[in-house]
Formats: C-alpha cells, structure tokens, sequence
C-alpha cells in the first residue's frame, strides 16, 4: 500500500446536521493533509455534488466543479470525477443520506473504497429502534424504551408511564447530534415532542430518562477493534441537546479520561467492543453509555459517523489513549482499503 494515499473527503449533505459536518471536516482535512492529498467533495443542502479545493471548506461555498455519478460494471464512471483518481473515501456526513447506509451503497457501488461502517451496519446503528432490537438480542443493557410508527395511535402519557419511567424522551429514531429531541414530564408536553420527532422521521423512540453518568468510548479497527479510554459529558444544561454539543461552550464539558474506578473502565471499554461487534461494525464507531449510581452499564446508542469538530469526543478520547488524531484518521483510511481488498475476494458467483 502506497505511503501517501489520495483521499476524497465527502462532507455537507441534505441533514439538519449539515453545518456540524463542515465543521467536522475541517478537522479531517487538516489531520489528513499531514500524510495524504484530499479532494474535498462537498454536498450541497439540496443534494448537488461539488468537487473543490480544501479553501472552500471555510465556509462550505457552493462553488466547485458540478459531479454527476452512475454506477458502471462496479466502476467508477462520474462526471467531473473520473479523473480524480480517488484511492479511498472518507465521509464526513452526519445524519440522514450520510449516515444512515445510502452514501455507503452508492460508494459500494461505485467500487470504492470508504472509511466506516458497510451499508447495513450504519443503517442499523442509524436506526435507534434496531440498534435497541440487535443490542438486547446480543444480551446487552440498554435504556427502557417503546417504539412509536407513524400511522399508529400515539400513546398517551399515562399509558407509556406504566412501564416507563418519567422524565421521557421522545426523538426520531434516525437522526443524530440530539436533532428533533424533546424532554417530556408531563402529559402537557407529549404531543408537540411528537410533533417535532415525527417532522424527521417515520420511527419515533421514547425513552426512559435515566439518572447516570454519560460515558463514550472511541472504538477502531476491522476484525480486532480496539476501544479508547472512556470519556464523560458532564453537563450544565438540562440535557445534552443540539445547542449544548455544538453552539454552547458552557453547557457541557469533557472530561477525558472520565473518573471511573478501573473496573468500571474495563468494562466499558470491553461492553462498547461488543456492541460494535454485535452491530456488524468495522473501521469506526463511538459507543455511547449511561453509568448509574450502581455501577450498572447501560448502552444508550452508536454513532458510527461520530463529530470530529473541536468539541467532539472520538478524536479527544483517541488523543488521551496515546493516539493523535492524524494517527487516528491514517488508520482509518487503511482500514478502508484493507476491508476492501478483502471484500474483493469474497465469490459472487458458483
């Protein structure tokens, strides 16, 4: 495999998570660039592929050369394209169309190789309902919840409180980055969270709140993945929403490594490999928890396209367990190739 490898980095998207997404990518360009070249590949908010240098990554523009892609005998045929010569890709879409397994089949079926989970593990780790459905099948903790489709009668209050327990939150179960989240304590506030989860999504999940500790891990690697010192959210706000990760720097802060009795930190570090595992992940993933007042772990929810921005924890987590972040993202991008190749040699045909 050559040293410097020429990566293309997909960034923007149609989600509502489209400003954190450059923000991301700023940081993967610059922690890129160390070793590799980058073509930064921007999606605009209504879809359009834009291929440009790494100075539009300042404000995400929409300038840039217009790319239109088909698929072609498992090649890559792409207007505006073609020429580039792309070893790898490293997306960097937070959300729906980025997240959620499209972007991974498009790439599949192109022939390229790409940084992250396959097609059906970032679906399934998007969704939060299956996520729940995979996790308690592979016998791990979770939070108490119900599931609620749109075209159903919505459950009051009362009715949910009889196995779950208040404060409820109510979220799309595809979405990320707390988008479309609401905090419910009364039956007063139950159906405009409805509302607003429903704007985003056709699975709406409500949640038991649960009095805990949020702890995140850091898991890398393909067939051996190996998980980072844990880190902890510690919170001012009232819970971790859109604003507090992203637009308010006194809402939360990270503390990583977070202060667990080395117990706690094994076994966190070990459950967030098995639920990577248990998800059909590969390349990378953050594994989220609560720990209760009790020591018990509870897997809240997989991101398998986790922020890289500068209040982001994957990168923080990896740096406080010995690896840089150009470490991190070199890795990432030979995990790429190496999945790829194998893949490669799996038979289609008898």
């Amino acid at each position: 495999m050559p040293e410097s490898l020429h990566v293309g980095l997909l960034y923007g998207g149609v989600s509502a998570e489209h400003d954190v997404s450059i923000l991301s990518a700023r940081n993967v360009r610059a922690a890129l660039a160390e070793r590799h070249r980058v073509t930064p590949v921007y999606i605009t908010r209504d879809g359009r592929w834009l291929v440009g240098d790494g100075s539009r990554l300042g404000a995400g523009a929409e300038g840039g050369t217009p790319a239109r892609l088909a698929p072609h005998g498992g090649a890559q045929t792409v207007t505006g394209l073609e020429a580039l010569g792309l070893d790898v890709v490293f997306p960097v879409l937070h959300g729906t169309g980025g997240e959620d397994g499209t972007v991974q089949g498009l790439l599949h079926t192109l022939g390229l190789p790409y940084v992250g989970p396959d097609v059906l593990a970032s679906a399934a780790c998007m969704d939060k309902a299956v996520t729940k459905t995979l996790l308690e099948a592979a016998g791990l903790p979770g939070t108490p919840y119900a599931v609620v489709r749109a075209g159903q009668e919505r459950p009051p209050f009362e009715a949910l409180i009889r196995d779950l327990e208040a404060p409820l939150f109510v979220k799309p179960a595809n979405s990320g980055s707390s988008v479309g989240i609401t905090k419910v304590t009364d039956a007063a506030g139950l159906g405009a969270a409805f509302d607003l989860a429903f704007s985003y999504d056709r699975t709406v999940l409500v949640e038991q709140g649960v009095a805990g500790r949020e702890i995140e891990v850091a898991v890398l690697g393909n067939e051996d993945p190996q998980a980072s010192l844990p880190g902890e959210i510690v919170l001012t706000a009232d819970y971790y929403d859109y604003d507090a990760k992203y637009e308010d720097p006194d809402a939360s802060r990270m503390e990583v490594p977070a202060d667990l009795p080395d117990a706690t930190i094994e076994a966190v570090r070990a459950m967030a490999v098995e639920a990577f595992v248990a998800l059909g992940c590969e390349g990378l993933a953050r594994v989220d928890f609560f720990v209760t007042a009790d020591g018990d772990l509870l897997v809240n929810e997989v991101n398998t396209i986790p922020g890289f921005t500068a209040r982001s924890m994957y990168p923080v987590m990896w740096e406080q367990t010995g690896r840089p972040f150009p470490d991190v993202v070199d890795t990432l991008v030979r995990l790429a190739i190496e999945r790829h190749v194998r893949d490669r040699a799996l038979r289609t045909t008898r």
